[in-house]
């Protein structure tokens, strides 16, 4: 027996934990269920604390930019999505590749998925087919979201304001002289992909690459990633992108929608 082995028994050692950290989640959950905003009463109540525990650490989440207050109420803010985004992309990857590479041989070009992080979409997944186009691009890889299509399916399926405000704070070199830095422009390429579903990228990150992309919805419909397709210009004309590279798109996009928590 290893000495890991040894220091992992089948049940944790109640010194082995640490009961603040325990605390800390269940006032986390608390917030579950449609309880959005909660006070340090409601807050020990559910989560069966001390009001003074519950207190402490609500302040933490507070000091730590996980929650807000007005000094009554308190709310969780966007950054608790972080701690769940891990796990996202730790899954995801795992349950979209199958679907991804079967996209990939239908269309025989490679296919990609992401997901959007901050101002940047990161790749999961991929599937290869062409190696000269995207040569570099594997999992982990960081592009731009305003150029880029599958940075647009997933800006777009943000509000419009949120949306607005990841623009104004990204920088937006032109990459070719087709990229569309303008934000206003920009806004208004969005409103087109909230209208037909789906982002068409001509040549704005790289000359003689297309791609189009679609939004990946979960079960619930709330948007988790994307996946395009990406090809050279003079393979992806666009009568072969919207009768043949679309039409598959929606197909994997309806697919993925039926199996992902």
């Amino acid at each position: 027996m290893t000495d890991e082995a040894q220091e992992t028994p089948a049940k944790t050692r109640e010194t082995d934990q640490m009961g603040g950290f325990a605390k800390g989640l269940a006032v986390i959950e608390a917030f579950g269920r449609g309880r959005s905003s909660l006070t340090i009463a409601d807050v020990a109540r559910i989560a069966n604390l001390d009001r003074a525990t519950a207190r402490r650490c609500l302040l933490t989440l507070v000091n730590t930019g996980y929650a807000s207050s007005d000094g009554r109420q308190f709310e969780l803010t966007p950054r608790i999505l972080r701690l769940g985004h891990t796990f996202l992309t730790a899954s995801l990857p795992r349950l979209i590749q199958p679907t991804l590479d079967q996209l990939a041989d239908n269309v025989q070009e490679s296919c990609s998925a992401s997901v959007l992080d901050g101002n940047e979409v990161v790749y999961i997944a991929r599937a290869a087919r062409h190696r000269l186009m995207g040569v570099g691009l594997h999992s982990g890889s960081r592009l731009p979201a305003y150029c880029t299509s599958m940075g647009r399916a997933l800006l777009a399926s943000l509000p419009s304001d949120q949306c607005r405000a990841l623009l104004l704070s990204s920088e937006r070199p032109a990459l070719t002289n087709r990229t569309v830095t303008d934000v206003d422009e920009l806004m208004q390429e969005l409103a087109k992909v909230r209208e037909t579903g789906y982002a068409l990228i001509d040549q704005e990150v790289e000359i003689g690459s297309r791609s189009i992309a679609v939004p990946v919805r979960n079960i619930t419909g709330r948007t988790v990633a994307a996946i395009n397709i990406g090809a050279h210009a003079t393979r992806a004309t666009m009568e072969r992108i919207m009768q043949d590279y679309l039409p598959n798109l929606i197909k994997a996009q309806q697919t993925l929608g039926e199996i992902l928590p």
